[in-house]
């Protein structure tokens, strides 16, 4: 059985390039482990592969999801284990790429097996949103279960949700059920590696190419966007530059700041997902250099060392 690959690595840091080597060099398919580029409708601000990209590998599960839906940790591993499966048995090697941390956790550590939400405690936690907000919404959950809950980022509504439908439906933490999951690929099935760029040149990195996002289209892609008048609490609006770019066209904001808000809201992500796969990947291999030549080359190093 051919081991999966695992590519993690911040916003910006080379993944598509890296994942491209990879394909290449051991026949793959490449599947998206990145919560935003999963959404159609935002190809330029979420930096999807673009068509010739796709065209050099098999490309899953890329803007395959309407931005009206919430699509949970649970749904992208079902719809991964299935498409690993599909790729080997076509004798090819299944290589996950994104920067989403709870997917690869999901996939080498398990999703805890969390009872069903009741209806009473979903209606129950939409209530103590509609009347008292979302600030409530997060005391809440801090107050349910501060462990999970510190783990959130602040303005996640769907995960702050579930700590709290969890704590109404069984009275108990969902980090009290993380103890009771298992790999959804043992140990064997896969390998991994991490890019860890240096950071202030990763920042510089965000900033010229959200630049060249907008170049692309990327306010003309928001605008087109805006017309679907989406919830704004969907996870799709929430991708990085929607917000601000938003708030440009509905005249709140010049344009030049939501550019500035949408580079910094970039790095604070950056940093946010280099810490998360500092603490829970630290053993991965490390690929450092922003250099697509010189970080494939050690591609070929670590896998060779296999």
């Amino acid at each position: 059985m051919r081991p999966c690959l695992l590519i993690a690595g911040p916003t910006a840091a080379g993944k598509t390039a890296l994942s491209l080597a990879a394909a290449e060099r051991l026949n793959g398919e490449i599947i998206n482990a990145d919560s935003m580029q999963i959404y159609e409708g935002l190809h330029i601000l979420t930096a999807r592969p673009d068509a010739q990209e796709e065209a050099r590998a098999p490309h899953h599960l890329f803007g395959t999801i309407a931005p009206d839906r919430r699509f949970s940790v649970g749904e992208w591993l079902d719809a991964s284990l299935a498409l690993i499966a599909e790729i080997r048995s076509r004798g090819r090697t299944p290589i996950l790429v994104g920067g989403t941390g709870l997917y690869f956790n999901a996939l080498t550590k398990g999703l805890a097996p969390v009872p069903e939400i009741d209806d009473a405690a979903r209606e129950r936690a939409e209530a103590l949103i509609n009347q008292q907000g979302f600030e409530a919404l997060r005391a809440e959950a801090l107050r349910a279960d501060p462990l999970a809950a510190e783990r959130v980022e602040p303005a996640d509504r769907q995960r702050l949700q579930r700590i709290v439908e969890v704590f109404y439906t069984t009275g108990a933490a969902l980090s009290s059920f993380w103890d009771k999951t298992k790999p959804a690929l043992p140990d064997g099935e896969w390998r991994g590696l991490v890019l860890e760029p240096d950071r202030a040149q990763l920042y510089a990195r965000i900033e010229r190419r959200f630049d060249l996002m907008l170049e692309q289209g990327g306010l003309e892609e928001v605008a087109a966007f805006a017309e679907r008048r989406l919830d704004p609490d969907l996870p799709a609006m929430k991708a990085l530059g929607v917000p601000p770019l938003l708030a440009h066209l509905a005249g709140e904001m010049t344009l030049a700041d939501a550019v500035e808000i949408s580079k910094r809201d970039s790095r604070r992500y950056a940093k946010r997902q280099s810490t998360w796969f500092r603490n829970q990947n630290g053993s991965w291999p490390r690929i450092t250099s922003l250099d697509s030549e010189t970080a494939i080359a050690a591609l070929e190093t670590i896998l060779e060392g296999d």
